[in-house]
């Protein structure tokens, strides 16, 4: 038997075009529920997304997933299938509710959980992906799996972008065992294409205290100097001013283009934010892949509406928004992520 992935797309058509012109009657036809001879005579349908690719990639997820609310791979998915994206997630956690609730309840995948399920897509040839995103992960095991996670996709697309949001903490405070810390600085930031910590995150990564914009300019310039090209410190809070920060290096040796987006701030905690501005960021840049600050530009503005949206709705149910985490309106602000307004401009660093 010949297999499908190693058809072009074109011969994977004609082939199904010789024997019927609807390739999904023949799926039809040959039910796993027919008799053993058609099971045994069952041929696979082609899988659209390898055989059709959209323009834009095939993204596999590894992140946190919760039932009741968005954060994590619920955050993420969605957008990014918004933006043109087939998406296959892994959950590394599911969880009834996000931990800000009094109580929750679920499950953690392990390491060895993860690898069954690399080994299940690569047993039927489905291990082809443009892009790997990762965001929280909670134990040093799970992360070395990721790591050969990323090793084992790049033996298959050499070319594949891996984006990383080292979820390690925020406002000095640590959401994981402190031994991540170093495995991230040592050996997952080498393989990023692109790294989008916050201003806590990025001065665990450096070790450089960020005080000041200079500082921030320098985070970026070390950590591509580890491995990364693009690097965005999404918020970093200077005299009690946001800014996000950028920076791009085009080629190994050349200064990079590093620019800065001033954000509104707003008086109030939402949940899921980091990893719905993570996704909106890799769904962007590979859009303007030569642009980061346009790619920066229009993932602030999505995400600064989508805010606007969530705070004006929960004003209107009459809940106050101090007084506890906002869950984001992210089908609410479906439009706001396929077609954003622009309204917050980078300024180019000279």
């Amino acid at each position: 038997m010949i297999h499908l992935s190693l058809l072009k797309p074109a011969t994977i058509l004609r082939g199904f075009s010789s024997l019927n012109p609807n390739p999904f009657e023949i799926f039809s036809r040959n039910s796993l529920f027919s008799d053993s001879r058609r099971r045994n005579s069952y041929m696979a349908p082609p899988i659209l997304s390898l055989a059709l690719p959209s323009e834009t990639g095939r993204v596999l997820s590894i992140q946190s997933h919760t039932v009741q609310g968005y954060v994590g791979n619920k955050s993420a998915v969605f957008p990014l299938q918004l933006l043109g994206f087939d998406v296959d997630p892994i959950h590394s956690v599911q969880f009834s509710n996000h931990t800000g609730y009094p109580s929750f309840k679920g499950q953690v995948l392990n390491g060895q959980q993860l690898w069954e399920l690399i080994e299940g897509l690569e047993a039927n040839d489905l291990l082809y992906y443009t892009h790997l995103l990762t965001g929280y992960i909670g134990s040093v095991s799970f992360l070395n799996t990721v790591l050969d996670v990323v090793s084992k996709l790049r033996t298959i697309n050499p070319k594949l972008t891996y984006v990383c949001d080292p979820v390690l903490g925020d406002e000095g405070k640590l959401y994981v065992p402190e031994e991540l810390v170093t495995v991230y600085r040592e050996r997952v930031v080498p393989l990023a294409s692109m790294l989008t910590p916050n201003q806590f995150e990025a001065e665990l990564l450096t070790g450089l205290r960020i005080q000041s914009e200079e500082d921030g300019r320098r985070a970026c310039n070390l950590l591509h100097a580890v491995g990364p090209s693009k690097v965005i410190i999404t918020s970093i809070n200077i005299d009690g001013k946001l800014l996000l920060i950028g920076s791009n290096l085009k080629e190994k040796g050349q200064t990079p283009k590093q620019f800065k987006i001033p954000i509104p701030k707003i008086e109030a905690y939402f949940t899921g934010t980091g990893d719905l501005m993570t996704a909106l960021l890799l769904g962007w840049s590979n859009k303007h892949p030569d642009n980061l600050e346009k790619a920066a530009e229009l993932a602030v503005s999505s995400l600064q509406a989508l805010l606007q949206r969530t705070l004006n709705d929960y004003k209107l149910a009459g809940h106050d928004p101090k007084s506890s985490s906002l869950e984001i309106r992210l089908i609410q602000s479906q439009d706001d992520i396929r077609s954003p307004e622009i309204k917050f401009k980078a300024e180019i660093y000279n």
